[in-house]
């Protein structure tokens, strides 16, 4: 920032970036429910008005938001250890869209077309196909995991469980009240939450990935990258 000629910090000049980066602060902090011109014009200082001087209407700012929030995944790149690539870039999704709850569902349901969203799904695709996958194979692999990421995204966020202290209180209650003779494997699955985590134990979305891309891995042809230079 600027400082005012009384010494102040002047905050900087209003534009397009800084619309859509206070937009997204204000779906992290109240939910994308709680995203309106009138109350981001707020958290900017300026009257809602002001805002159409850099965006055209809230739909732009919603694409906009989400093509900040795709620009945050990591991109795999082609190469023989495809699997790492890919794992690496999917874990990357999943996590900043964990850090933006709201941002799956308008990923997925967004009216625009986003630069970063198809530079991602190009990267994805590209990998798989210098992985030696045919055209109608990657189709399928990506979306198993673009499936995969959205999805068990969507379900986490859905079931807002809050912290894990949270997640062990809430379990402990459940605990009570369950006829263990009754459901003795859903007591158990419970109480599996209630332990000490491994610390070599990357997750649930984690195992689901590696069994998505092992079972990728039997069915790549042999050899692509050696056919790929003949």
């Amino acid at each position: 920032m600027t400082q005012t000629a009384d010494g102040a910090e002047a905050r900087p000049p209003l534009g397009r970036e800084r619309v859509l980066h206070a937009a997204i602060d204000l779906a992290d902090q109240a939910g994308i429910e709680g995203l309106t011109m009138r109350r981001l014009g707020r958290e900017l200082g300026v009257e809602a008005m002001t805002l159409y001087y850099h965006v055209a209407n809230k739909d732009e700012i919603l694409n906009g938001m989400v093509d900040l929030v795709v620009g945050e995944f990591e991109l795999p790149k082609p190469g023989p250890d495809w699997k790492a690539a890919l794992r690496g870039a999917a874990i990357s999704a999943h996590q900043v869209l964990l850090r933006h709850p709201w941002a799956a569902n308008l990923v997925l349901g967004s009216s625009g077309l986003s630069r970063a969203r198809l530079r991602h799904m190009d990267a994805i695709l590209g990998c798989l196909r210098s992985a030696g996958f045919s055209a109608e194979m990657t189709d399928h692999a990506y979306h198993a995991l673009e499936s995969h990421i959205m999805g068990f995204t969507l379900w986490m966020v859905a079931m807002d469980l809050g912290t894990d202290e949270d997640l062990r209180g809430l379990a402990s209650a459940v605990l009570e009240q369950l006829p263990r003779a009754e459901l003795p494997h859903l007591v158990e699955h419970i109480e599996v939450h209630l332990r000490p985590s491994d610390p070599a134990d990357e997750g649930s979305f984690a195992f689901g990935l590696d069994l998505i891309l092992d079972g990728l891995e039997r069915l790549v042809p042999a050899a692509p990258l050696a056919r790929q230079r003949d």
